[in-house]
């Protein structure tokens, strides 16, 4: 006799699910890594459309925003029905992470009568909801991911809702990985051991890696929370504030802040750093000029100083120093 396919128990299809999230965020682009998630999630949790939308806490609104099959004035709608959603304000009282049904903060004969779904659910084809919000107090930024059923008479589960709270730190997490990691690859130049935050132009966090915060805290205790404690450098910019150095880049309107604890290499200027990493590789003056692009006079003047800014008298004592500070991420 032919054998029959397994049936996964619950338990072990959520870690599946837990375990392609991670795998997932080397090869799925970041931009894309919200539907990816969201489809991922429809193998445990069966839904016919969702809404995924982070923000900032304080204003209750979406800077980023993913729809599974739902049109884009969705997310316009849903905002503006905020004030009458009794599941939003459930949500905000509710512990982080609880996943919560419409029907258990507004029954059923009440809400299919009501404004709400009339304007804002009905016409879409939602009949069934679970929300579940993630709010990081630190940085200030909060998500939010619903799913919808268009059965009337196929409500959230109690099982689906305990899947769901297991779930969601995890599809955080994993996006938060996926967006550091493709960082990571295209700004290579990161110095080690670095962190990053993507800020917007008044300093307040779009994403932000918990190592940064954890610099934040530890060199400006009693900082204002949710916000950089320090003027923004300008894209481009290298600084040294309280033994940190913090870089700023460009990311279209967004900027990307990096902070480092200062090293070595950090008292040089740009030109010097190359003169160093090729002398201490062990190219001659002729080799290291030819690399860079100099004179070899050039190389020898800069060594000088060099030498005097870093506190070394040899090429052994400069590799030494510079071999031991750890390879870029």
């Amino acid at each position: 006799m032919p054998k029959t396919a397994r049936a996964v128990p619950i338990d072990e299809r959520v870690e599946q699910c837990i375990a392609r999230l991670y795998r997932s965020v080397v090869s799925v682009p970041p931009d894309r890594f919200r539907l990816w998630a969201l489809e991922s999630l429809k193998t445990v949790i069966p839904f016919d459309s969702a809404i995924w939308g982070s923000g900032k806490w304080e204003e209750r609104r979406f800077h980023a925003l993913t729809l599974s099959n739902l049109p884009e004035h969705f997310a316009q709608v849903l905002e503006a029905s905020a004030d009458e959603n009794p599941l939003i304000a459930k949500l905000i009282q509710s512990e982080p992470d609880t996943p919560t049904t419409m029907e258990s903060v507004f029954p059923d004969a009440t809400f299919y009568e009501s404004n709400l779904y009339r304007k804002t659910f009905g016409p879409h084809g939602v009949e069934r909801l679970m929300s579940t919000m993630h709010v990081d107090r630190r940085s200030g930024l909060y998500s939010l991911v619903s799913l919808y059923r268009s059965d009337r008479n196929n409500p959230f589960s109690a099982a689906e809702q305990a899947m769901q709270r297991r779930l969601t730190y995890h599809l955080f997490n994993a996006l938060s990985h996926a967006f550091f990691i493709h960082l990571a690859r295209t700004h290579r130049d990161r110095p080690p051991g670095a962190a990053a935050a993507v800020i917007d132009q008044h300093g307040g966090y779009h994403d932000v890696q918990p190592r940064f915060l954890d610099a934040m805290e530890a060199h400006w205790p009693g900082h204002t929370p949710n916000q950089l404690p320090f003027r923004v450098p300008e894209p481009g910019e290298t600084r040294l504030l309280d033994g940190l150095c913090i870089r700023a880049e460009a990311m279209g309107e967004l900027i990307i802040v990096h902070c480092w604890p200062m090293g070595p290499l950090d008292r040089l200027t740009a030109r010097e750093r190359e003169i160093v990493l090729a002398v201490a590789h062990g190219l001659s003056f002729k080799q290291a000029a030819r690399k860079i692009g100099v004179a070899p006079s050039t190389v020898a003047n800069h060594l000088y100083r060099i030498y005097r800014k870093l506190g070394v008298n040899s090429r052994t004592a400069l590799a030494d120093l510079i071999h031991a500070v750890p390879e870029p991420e």
